[in-house]
């Protein structure tokens, strides 16, 4: 198989949301990567709703449509009028749909989408173990400071003993007779 640009995976990573700790792709989003309406996709759904359990496909509840439409700050209209609230569907429940679909166009994005489920997984798992690192250089170089101080204060007392003349015998004031010259 010959391999996929990261374009179109790209560009489906930015639709992906996260929703109840779970990371989603809107009905209308999906569908027209698939290639079809977002009414003919959620019959399709509807049609075949023992494959699409509830960790599947979520419906979205009225104030998260709500806080999605500020979110993205676009009015009713934006949503193409819609009668029902939106589905949301993780990336098995994007697999299923392709599979129910089951159009040439819808097969092969699912592929794509597939790509930009597991890419994204890789950034966040990066991100997490790029943080993990930078807290334990934070800790160490904290740790390490303060030692490091210590001995460059041991360091700079010892240069400057070095670098300070040599205390000469004084002679005491007034006349005396060096007896030891």
């Amino acid at each position: 198989m010959p391999e996929v640009a990261a374009g179109p995976a790209s560009e489906i990573t930015r639709k992906i949301l996260i929703l109840r700790g779970q990371r989603v792709l809107l009905d209308s989003d999906l569908a027209a990567l698939y290639g079809t309406t977002t009414s003919r996709l959620n019959a399709a759904v509807k049609r075949n709703a023992r494959r699409f359990p509830a960790d599947f496909v979520l419906q979205l509840n009225q104030q998260e449509f709500g806080h999605l439409m500020s979110q993205f700050a676009t009015s009713r209209t934006g949503w193409g009028g819609r009668r029902q609230l939106p589905h949301a569907f993780t990336e098995h429940g994007a697999i299923m749909a392709a599979a129910v679909l089951n159009s040439p166009r819808a097969v092969e994005m699912s592929v794509y989408v597939v790509r930009a489920f597991v890419r994204l997984r890789e950034l966040v798992a990066s991100s997490a173990n790029l943080t993990r690192k930078l807290d334990a250089l934070e800790r160490s170089v904290a740790a390490l400071d303060a030692g490091t101080r210590q001995r460059f204060d041991e360091v700079y007392a010892a240069i400057r003993a070095l670098m300070a003349p040599p205390a000469g015998k004084r002679r005491p004031i007034g006349f005396t007779a060096d007896l030891d010259e």
